[in-house]
């Protein structure tokens, strides 16, 4: 049986109706049907992660008894509406990822220079993932120094990973401009940066770089 099966279909608007009257009998045996197929077919091959896809199915069946009472009947199963929920849900998890990813390069972008850098060895992934939200948060609060004009220019070109043509846009200046305001930005940055590794330094390390501890 399918989904534009007539049995089915008739089936489902029973179930519909007392989901909108708060029946969770009728809840689950919706969940049965369309859990896995929405796993299988729309969730797994769009985020290829098991746990991202039972997260965003979890959250496509809240969307569901959420916004229950704005589904329109058109005589064809949910099935398409649940699934345009779940792809919308999943396209927000990849947009987020790539927002993250492109944060997580800038921060190295920006710190790199000034790092004493090691490459964790085996075991070392919590440690790793220690550091890396040290760093996050150390650079977060050098940013939150800086003049906002530079801010929004180290901004845009690392942390959003913008072409160069497009920063300069969104500060209304040429590119030759936002290159000098660009250069500007990172000796500042790098400079507050500089200041805070030497006032969060051990006094038996002199001169050791490190990342500065947030509290």
């Amino acid at each position: 049986m399918t989904f534009n099966d007539p049995d089915w279909l008739q089936e489902e608007r029973r179930l519909l109706g007392e989901v909108r009257r708060g029946d969770r009998t009728a809840f689950s045996r919706l969940y049965r049907a369309f859990a896995q197929p929405l796993y299988a077919r729309v969730l797994l091959p769009m985020l290829g992660d098991r746990q991202a896809a039972e997260d965003v199915l979890a959250e496509a069946f809240r969307v569901m008894v959420e916004k229950l009472d704005q589904y329109q009947d058109r005589g064809g199963s949910i099935w398409s509406w649940l699934a345009t929920v779940a792809a919308n849900k999943a396209r927000d998890v990849e947009r987020e990822r790539a927002r993250r990813g492109q944060a997580l390069r800038g921060f190295a972008l920006l710190s790199a220079p000034l790092l004493d850098a090691q490459a964790p060895g085996p075991g070392d992934d919590t440690q790793a993932a220690n550091d890396s939200a040290r760093l996050q948060a150390a650079v977060a609060r050098v940013m939150d120094e800086l003049n906002p004009r530079y801010r929004r220019a180290l901004t845009l070109r690392f942390l959003e990973d913008r072409p160069r043509a497009e920063c300069a846009a969104l500060l209304e200046v040429k590119i030759a401009t936002f290159d000098v305001v660009l250069l500007r930005a990172l000796r500042a940055f790098r400079e507050r940066w500089q200041a805070a590794v030497a006032a969060d330094a051990p006094a038996d390390t002199p001169g050791s770089v490190r990342v500065p501890v947030t509290a």
